[in-house]
């Protein structure tokens, strides 16, 4: 599957999530499992849809001491998952030790860090005692994870262009807060259109809400699928 674009389940029961996973083709998006979901219905839940041979981006933010970070990234390796995440912030030996968890796999999940999530802006960072500008802040962090040799970083596609530039075009850029030029941002601050993430530098466009809340989903996947193939 080469497609682009990762469908957020942001859903609080199962029939819901199963509901818009079968209007879904694994051929066409890989699907997003964050900690909602995974915690009402936990692994096997994503071993069903990696049987419906969807790839699944588990998408749980580790964020502990380096041994405990590494055994949850080696878990989720041995669930075959395809795509799992941590924060940036847990510092580069947590990230060291979580990569060096899954160097014995023959096929090992990407591992990407969160540099700062979409839903904050410049106030917000500087509320949790961060001075540094916003872009500044996410660029550190992204070297960070790029030192520790991790695949890339959760980032706003604001960002991704820097980024590539610093840490070379192979350093993927997942972004989230993805919205069609009609969407509602909902609660999210940074957001950006597929066209102008993909001209930005983003590998992955992460999309929940515009797909999910959808009347008909189906047509919104395709109409993304549309925008993204005429910007390759």
């Amino acid at each position: 599957m080469t497609t682009r674009l990762i469908v957020a389940l942001d859903f609080d029961n199962r029939e819901a999530a199963l509901s818009m996973v079968s209007q879904l083709d694994p051929n066409q998006c890989a699907l997003k499992v964050g900690s909602e979901l995974f915690t009402l219905l936990g692994p096997d839940f994503v071993g069903e849809l990696i049987d419906r041979k969807f790839k699944v981006f588990l998408d749980l933010k580790f964020h502990d001491i380096p041994h405990t970070v590494a055994q949850a990234c080696h878990i989720a390796a041995k669930l075959g998952v395809w795509m799992v995440n941590l924060h940036a912030s847990g510092g580069l030996e947590m990230m060291q030790t979580a990569k060096m968890a899954l160097d014995d796999y023959d096929v090992r999940p990407l591992l990407i860090a969160v540099t700062v999530l979409t839903s904050m802006d410049e106030a917000d960072l500087l509320s949790t005692g961060v001075v540094a500008p916003l872009n500044s802040h996410v660029l550190h962090l992204a070297k960070m994870a790029h030192e520790a040799r991790l695949d890339g970083v959760v980032c706003s596609a604001y960002e991704a262009s820097l980024i590539k530039q610093h840490c070379g075009p192979q350093f993927l850029a997942v972004t989230p807060g993805i919205r069609l030029p009609t969407e509602s941002s909902d609660d999210q601050s940074r957001i950006i259109t597929p066209e102008l993430a993909l001209k930005a530098g983003s590998d992955y466009l992460v999309v929940g809400r515009p797909i999910t809340r959808a009347a008909n989903p189906k047509q919104v996947v395709a109409n993304l699928l549309s925008a993204l193939c005429s910007n390759d």
